[in-house]
């Protein structure tokens, strides 16, 4: 069994600014944009393997959802079955268009609890060190943004497991 956990982040214009090193006393500038495009950044993490499964899509619906689930189903080491802990969103309800692999069983967590969700850590990390202080001209620049992100994320397998790991979570065999 592999405990994994599922999110969605949305990149666009309207990026974030973060804390930068400066000298004392100057003001250091920061672009920022006043444009309204972005991509979402549909990610799931399983801490024990280190490993991460991620689509770029247009839309957070049920669709896209459906997409990002057979992209972890596909993930998932073959044999094993995933629990994928996944927020109350609404294209999150199984109400008969969601479909999920026979290889993960899906984990509600309670509602407005996003603490309770590591990737949401890894979203913070992200906008970070990769997703902030930038200006996208198009929208296919948000996109490879947010593609190298999560290929440089995925490329730290140590970094996944510190920042997704919950000893309150863990799966023993």
């Amino acid at each position: 069994m592999e405990l994994w956990w599922q999110d969605e982040a949305r990149i666009g214009q309207q990026g974030t600014l973060t804390r930068v090193w400066a000298d004392r006393g100057s003001r250091p500038s920061a672009p920022r944009d006043q444009r309204y495009a972005w991509a979402y950044l549909f990610g799931a993490i399983c801490p024990a393997r280190g490993t991460g499964a991620a689509l770029v899509l247009p839309f957070a619906n049920t669709d896209m959802m459906n997409l990002h689930l057979a992209e972890i189903g596909a993930n998932v080491t073959p044999g094993a079955h995933a629990v994928l802990t996944i927020d109350g969103a609404g294209w999150h309800q199984t109400g008969g268009r969601l479909r999920v692999p026979d290889n993960i069983t899906l984990l509600h967590l309670p509602p407005y609890s996003p603490e309770l969700n590591p990737v949401e850590n890894i979203w913070a990390y992200l906008r970070s060190n990769k997703l902030s202080n930038s200006v996208f001209d198009t929208y296919e620049e948000i996109v490879g943004a947010c593609c190298n992100a999560w290929t440089w994320l995925t490329a730290q397998p140590d970094r996944i497991t510190s920042i997704g790991s919950r000893e309150w979570a863990s799966v023993t065999r």
